[in-house]
């Protein structure tokens, strides 16, 4: 069994073809422009070599095809994603997965919210029942005798949610489109969670959540993704664990990973949450996240083509311990970190 898994989350900010218009406010991409852009992605996914890579802002799956064919590690990986809906009022980017492991049959995207949640807004007459941006669904094989769930996610941005009756100037209404952001960044943090509950009712398997968050590991809705633990299922703790945070050789001395520059502040806004199973801290795992590292060097250049986003990568370590192994015995007795 393959001992170390490399997971990835990567923002590559607005892949789409030369000549598609992807946003109103945003000039297409020249062919010149376009080859740029699909190469430095190519390279920084051969930079990360992870296994497993979740990605953002996909607005073109032959853009992204075009890019793994100028890789030398993906050529043959497998691609799970999904155009946005051309019929929709605007184009919204999706979210897409590349993975070099086997995938379980079924890999599903979800647009809607589980469950049929449904959220009212401020000022909004139709209350909100579809996810700001698709989540992703896929089953790693990492052996016949251990599956993984890996879920994908772009949750809504801080961007004030301004409606067309509403002036930008009036100090109540701009407080109003921040709420509505908000709240819709928390429903998506509740449809997401309610998936997580979801897919582990049948069978317990490890899961992995990673993506654009757009919000610190410490926010609410991130928290809201993570769960408080208070419903464990099979006897097995049922919240999810910031990486970056578990991980068994953080140095914080070298403690200096950000994701995101936004006026002038340096956040983490990209994350990747791991259930219990591979919590170092629980005698219930069966490995554990050994380091997580934010691929961010090109932030500080501003290329054109480059993101506006760090590239985050876990390595997880396997201990050779099957989820039979995982029992109500082996979970501990005090809270985990």
């Amino acid at each position: 069994m393959q001992q170390e898994l490399r997971f990835a989350s990567f923002n590559v900010c607005n892949l789409a073809l030369p000549g598609m218009k992807y946003y109103d406010d945003q000039i297409p991409y020249s062919s010149e422009e376009y080859g740029a852009k699909i190469n430095w992605i190519a390279q920084q996914l051969d930079r990360l070599d992870a296994d497993v890579i979740g990605l953002q802002e996909i607005f073109s799956q032959a853009a992204l095809k075009d890019v793994l064919a100028k890789t030398q590690h993906y050529r043959d990986a497998q691609l799970i994603g999904f155009d946005p809906d051309p019929l929709a009022d605007h184009l919204t980017p999706s979210v897409a997965l590349i993975s070099r492991l086997p995938v379980v049959s079924g890999a599903a995207i979800f647009t809607e919210l589980p469950n049929n949640l449904s959220i009212a807004l401020p000022g909004v007459h139709h209350p909100v029942n579809r996810f700001t941006r698709p989540v992703l669904h896929a089953t790693i094989e990492i052996t016949p005798d251990l599956l993984i769930h890996v879920f994908v996610c772009h949750l809504k941005s801080k961007l004030p949610d301004y409606r067309n009756d509403s002036n930008d100037d009036h100090p109540d209404q701009t407080g109003i489109a921040m709420l509505r952001s908000l709240i819709r960044r928390g429903t998506d943090a509740l449809g997401l969670r309610t998936l997580l509950a979801n897919v582990n009712k049948e069978k317990r398997l490890p899961i992995i959540v990673m993506g654009d968050f757009n919000d610190v590991a410490s926010a609410i809705p991130t928290q809201m993704v993570m769960g408080l633990g208070k419903y464990p299922l099979n006897g097995i703790d049922d919240r999810l664990f910031d990486g970056y945070r578990i991980q068994s050789r953080r140095d914080a001395l070298r403690d200096v990973g950000y994701t995101h520059v936004h006026d002038g502040s340096y956040e983490t806004i990209d994350h990747i949450l791991v259930s219990e199973e591979f919590n170092p801290a629980s005698r219930a795992a069966i490995g554990e996240v050994a380091e997580v590292m934010y691929l961010n060097d090109h932030m500080t250049f501003k290329q054109p083509h480059a993101s506006d986003h760090g590239l985050v990568l876990a390595r997880i370590l396997l201990h050779g311990k099957s989820l039979t192994g995982a029992t109500s015995s082996d979970v501990p007795d005090e809270p985990l970190a």
